[in-house]
């Protein structure tokens, strides 16, 4: 690993730490960190032994968005190679974010502006640094928010705050993301990974094939009727059944003693 990837990984235990590296561009996102990036995600879905993604930036950004430098040129192109290479990467890479077998939690340690809140969107879960702000500034560029983020977020926090943000372009705190749903909680910049870390490590001691079910049900569910999540719910249980893990949780509960999940 060298410093000058777009993007950084490590791996401690169970927990793989993602952190997006180009501070010198507030981490803005480029097709060679997009590429990256699903680089890595596919070696830690074929690692069993990582169960958490932690998501963070480099430097005082999380991600100022997408890179305008790098993308005028497709929109240049015209609307063939625009789609292409700028909206079909990055939907891809957010819709990747989304549907991972394994939770992604976004510790948002400065601004995440554009695709880098697009980006926060997509992350099941997300810790924020006191210091960090969040925008929709694609309005300012003359085009909506393309990777995702005119359809997330007004599922996240409602179609009116949505649309104020959409189409104001104006940032709001980390505390304001807290409250309005954008966010999970709000830490001091010093406590941020480790807030993360506790957080991941909360997760990593439940059964793994529940964890995988249970963002499957609800990434899978929350954009159908309730008759059909229904049923998304029902066959995320039904391939539990046979599993070891459900019978140690079940027999735990029953003998009043602490389960013991082998990922079985």
């Amino acid at each position: 690993m060298t410093v000058d990837q777009p993007v950084l990984m490590s791996v401690e235990g169970n927990i793989a730490t993602l952190t997006l590296n180009r501070p010198e561009k507030l981490n803005a996102l480029n097709y060679n960190l997009i590429d990256t990036f699903q680089e890595h995600l596919d070696a830690i879905e074929r690692d069993d032994s990582i169960r958490v993604i932690i998501l963070t930036g480099s430097g005082k950004a999380f991600s100022a968005g997408a890179d305008i430098a790098g993308f005028s040129s497709s929109v240049a192109a015209g609307v063939n190679i625009a789609m292409r290479e700028f909206v079909g990467r990055g939907q891809a890479f957010t819709k990747r974010v989304e549907n991972f077998p394994k939770p992604i939690i976004a510790a948002v340690n400065g601004l995440a502006f554009g695709g880098g809140c697009e980006v926060v969107e997509a992350c099941p879960l997300a810790i924020s640094s006191d210091e960090a702000r969040f925008a929709k500034p694609e309005i300012n560029l003359g085009f909506p928010p393309p990777f995702g983020g005119t359809q997330r977020l007004p599922r996240h926090i409602g179609r009116k705050r949505a649309l104020q943000l959409i189409l104001t372009g104006d940032s709001i705190s980390a505390q304001e993301a807290a409250r309005i749903g954008l966010i999970n909680e709000v830490v001091s910049a010093s406590q941020l990974m480790i807030r993360a870390r506790e957080l991941a490590a909360r997760i990593i001691q439940k059964p793994p094939a529940a964890v995988r079910a249970s963002l499957a049900s609800v990434t899978r569910g929350i954009n159908l009727s309730i008759d059909e999540g229904l049923a998304v719910e029902a066959n995320q249980f039904a391939q539990m059944v046979p599993t070891r893990d459900i019978r140690e949780g079940i027999d735990a509960f029953l003998e009043r003693r602490p389960a013991h999940f082998n990922g079985q």
